[in-house]
């Protein structure tokens, strides 16, 4: 009988202590504290920290990510790796990035490097000028008679022998809509845009410019809406028209000095994009046979600051800005869509080369690139450009390539630079270079001076006399790392595209955005000097500006050897 009473005790115990951890759980997670008054804000900050110990403990780290390394002399160098900021968090949802699988080895069938995510929603916080960084500066735009810009459009099928350039200038300077083929683009915001159409999209990109003044007196900087590169390839090709090819320069140049504003600083706070590169406009002898026009040699151009799509390494005033993409948005919305749609992105290609061979340049790298490729052909991607010149010139063709590679080889051609680097940043494809002057020295103000963030450079004579192997190079990049560089280089889209000039990004910088920004930190840099009877640029020889500008130093450097010129 009383072993019976104690069990019933027993029973009732175990009972009421099962009802009463029931109520308890209940009450601490099944009912939402946060909506008492007064306890909203410790939930949130105990939510807070938990994420912050989160994110501590994923900057930490099990071990430490191996730097990719390229052969030089015979010996291997590490590339330099980018900032912490920028190596992928695992398993975050937060920021989306991709699983990115090991490239597999020479004796593998195919390198595959995927981009998986289960989380659509845009990556806002980690995006660079996400919020612009300064407020914006007075802009002052002369009104140039017609005959120096708009006139050169409506005469547009004079501007080259062979293309009807007409198509181009449709849509504020973007060209015709792209629309989305096979789906390798999003509904909107593509163009085909022809590389040298950057004059126009810059000046109907100003035209919204948010700070515009008619005061010159207010004017952080003076633009000169000269269509330059419009102008000029009207004769490139055409030697019966020789010798009018300096006449619209000499002219504009005299109708400046004429202006009270070109008084203020005598040109110095001046400034010009030119929609082809430097080489177009510095013609150094009065013979009208040879290539190009004097306007940027001229002595009132040496005060002004000169925007091209490639710069000369060794002038003073001289800056490169990117090449227009085929992307133009309209939003914020529209990059960050595009964004991780490269994210997602699968990279079935370990690399690929969209171009042509140059056998009349001795010194081109480009014949042992095609050569190289052709002999891995499941893991390279070729786009030969030599009799098909077409197939290039096909968005979709070139675009679909980058999209489907982890790295695009972007050796130099007729010139230091390519449109091409461009094309692929915007398919988060990494570039990979085969000279410093390709960009490193150029885009100073739209790419980050640790270029082994973004980049790989292999040294073009390790390619062409020591028979370097490309695919050996990049399939020794660990995963870890080329995950980070493509996520470099995914952030980078904002600041090398131009906006539709039509509308504007309200958070995001673009490359006008930081175009406009360098050029009004110059002009201050130089009326400081003006008032306090400084000159800078009189501390470096122009040889040596490609050094100076890039390091703040005239130095040894080890990239001399790539910029020496033979008079």
């Amino acid at each position: 009988m009383e072993n019976h009473i104690t069990t019933r005790h027993r029973k009732k115990f175990w009972f009421a202590f099962f009802v009463l951890f029931f109520f308890w759980y209940m009450m601490l997670y099944g009912y939402d504290w946060s909506s008492i008054p007064g306890l909203s804000s410790v939930t949130h900050n105990q939510s807070d920290d938990d994420k912050n110990q989160e994110d501590s403990l994923q900057s930490m780290g099990s071990n430490p990510i191996p730097e990719p390394r390229v052969v030089e002399n015979n010996r291997e160098i590490p590339i330099k790796s980018s900032d912490s900021n920028s190596v992928p968090e695992s398993g975050s949802a937060k920021n989306q990035l991709e699983n990115t699988s090991t490239p597999k080895s020479d004796n593998d069938n195919v390198t595959v490097v995927s981009d998986e995510s289960n989380n659509n929603d845009p990556i806002v916080e980690d995006l660079p000028g996400l919020e612009k960084e300064m407020e914006p500066s007075y802009v002052y735009v002369h009104e140039l008679p017609s005959r120096f810009n708009h006139d050169y459009i409506k005469e547009c099928k004079l501007l080259n022998k062979w293309h009807d350039m007409c198509q181009y200038f449709v849509n504020s300077g973007l060209g015709e809509s792209l629309g989305n083929p096979q789906r390798l683009f999003l509904p909107s915001g593509w163009y085909i845009t022809h590389q040298f159409s950057l004059e126009v999209i810059f000046h109907n990109r100003m035209k919204q410019y948010e700070c515009l003044t008619n005061d010159s007196s207010k004017a952080a900087a003076i633009f000169v809406p000269y269509y330059s590169g419009l102008d000029v390839s009207r004769y490139l090709w055409d030697s019966d028209k020789a010798s009018v090819k300096d006449s619209d320069s000499i002219e504009l140049l005299k109708w400046l000095r004429e202006k009270p504003e070109w008084k203020l600083m005598n040109g110095r706070d001046h400034f010009l994009v030119s929609g082809r590169i430097t080489w177009d406009f510095r013609r150094a002898v009065d013979n009208y046979t040879e290539w190009g026009n004097k306007l940027m040699v001229l002595p009132e151009s040496q005060n002004m600051t000169m925007l091209t799509i490639e710069s000369s390494p060794w002038d003073k005033n001289d800056f490169a800005i990117p090449y227009p993409t085929y992307f133009h948005p309209r939003t914020d919305e529209q990059v960050l869509e595009w964004q991780n749609k490269m994210r997602r992105q699968k990279r079935r290609s370990l690399f690929c080369f969209a171009g042509a061979p140059r056998p009349n340049m001795e010194d081109s790298i480009r014949s042992e690139i095609m050569s190289q490729c052709a002999a891995a052909p499941k893991k390279c991607r070729l786009i030969e450009c030599k009799n098909d010149k077409h197939n290039c010139l096909k968005p979709a063709n070139v675009m679909r390539m980058f999209q489907n590679s982890v790295f695009c080889l972007q050796p130099p051609g007729d010139s230091f630079t390519r449109r091409s680097t461009f094309d692929s940043i915007l398919a988060g494809c990494i570039p990979v270079f085969f000279s410093p002057g390709s960009a490193y020295v150029q885009y100073l103000w739209h790419l980050p001076k640790d270029h082994g963030s973004y980049s790989v450079l292999i040294p073009e004579g390790d390619v062409k006399r020591k028979g370097v192997s490309i695919d050996s190079v990049l399939s020794r990049i660990p995963r870890s790392r080329v995950s980070a560089m493509r996520e470099k280089v995914i952030k980078l889209i904002p600041s090398v595209v131009y906006a539709d000039p039509r509308s504007r990004l309200k958070r995001l910088d673009d490359a006008f955005d930081l175009t406009v920004r360098g050029v009004v930190r110059r002009v201050e840099a130089l009326r400081k000097e003006m008032k306090s009877g400084r000159n800078h640029s009189g501390a470096f020889d122009s040889e040596s500006s490609w050094k100076y500008y890039t390091f703040g130093t005239t130095a040894e450097h080890e990239w001399d050897h790539y910029f020496k010129r033979y008079r």
